[in-house]
């Protein structure tokens, strides 16, 4: 698809235009330098996007959530970190499809936003979560700017706690707003400040803090290739997150399954008059 302006000029689609639906929420069809690409174009362009980096358990709550929904499907980009929803992505046609995890994407946008000047803010965490987390990107990438940090803590802010927050931000004046409050909170979050924040650019990140900090480890490498990262989490916090992997899955497999069940049919009818 392309559109055509009034001087008669093609304007053709960015990568992160490009959107799949999966389960009613419409993700990016996207790679990671695809998707730092178009954040350093909306900075350059002074947009004000928000990008929601969506898993298996976010496209469930989006599904029980039509609010939810829309706020994954309205986003700038809301790229695919869970590893099954970039292989549908992928099955879908869009082989350049890749996934797009918060704690890869948070270093690599830090590290190209060196030579730009880009500034950084980062709200979510703790305060010994956020100061190693800053040291230790800043060891991978000397000069980093840093605008600011805020800590909030973990319940709802007064409208008064949320204002203030809001100024804090705008005062520091970043470029990028890194947000990790854990989702679908840190979606509602982004949606509901976006109009009141000056940054170009909010990324929710989710437990990417923890992970860059060191605070928690990572899946080994051939957990994430392989889509099995969701146990190796499972393992490290069982109390916490069997809910979320163990009937969310579930509910994703079954929904996905049930899907391409229906489709199938016609599918198979239309290779076999192919090959008639």
């Amino acid at each position: 698809m392309y559109s055509v302006t009034h001087d008669s000029t093609v304007v053709l689609p960015t990568p992160a235009d490009v959107r799949h639906e999966v389960l009613g929420t419409l993700v990016s069809c996207v790679n990671i330098d695809e998707a730092i690409s178009t954040i350093d174009a909306w900075i350059q362009d002074g947009q004000r996007q928000y990008v929601c980096v969506a898993n298996v358990h976010l496209v469930v709550e989006g599904c029980r959530d039509p609010k939810l929904r829309g706020i994954l499907s309205d986003s700038g980009m809301t790229v695919p970190d869970g590893a099954p929803l970039a292989w549908i992505l992928k099955w879908s046609g869009r082989r350049e499809t890749g996934r797009v995890r918060g704690p890869d994407l948070l270093p690599r946008v830090c590290a190209h936003s060196v030579p730009r000047g880009y500034s950084h803010y980062f709200y979510g965490g703790t305060e010994t979560v956020v100061e190693d987390l800053i040291r230790r990107l800043r060891c991978v990438s000397p000069g980093l700017k840093v605008a600011g940090a805020c800590t909030p803590p973990f319940r709802d802010l007064s409208p008064e706690e949320d204002a203030a927050a809001v100024r804090e931000i705008n005062d520091a004046n970043p470029d990028i707003v890194w947000v990790a409050l854990g989702a679908p909170k840190q979606e509602r979050w982004m949606a509901t400040h976006r109009a009141a924040l000056s940054a170009p650019v909010l990324v929710g990140v989710g437990a990417a803090f923890d992970f860059l900090s060191g605070h928690k480890r990572e899946a080994p490498l051939w957990m994430q290739q392989i889509g099995m990262e969701w146990l190796f989490r499972l393992c490290s916090e069982p109390s916490r997150l069997w809910r979320r992997y163990l009937v969310t899955n579930l509910v994703f497999l079954a929904a996905v399954s049930w899907r391409l069940m229906r489709s199938f049919p016609p599918t198979l009818y239309r290779m076999l008059q192919k090959s008639a």
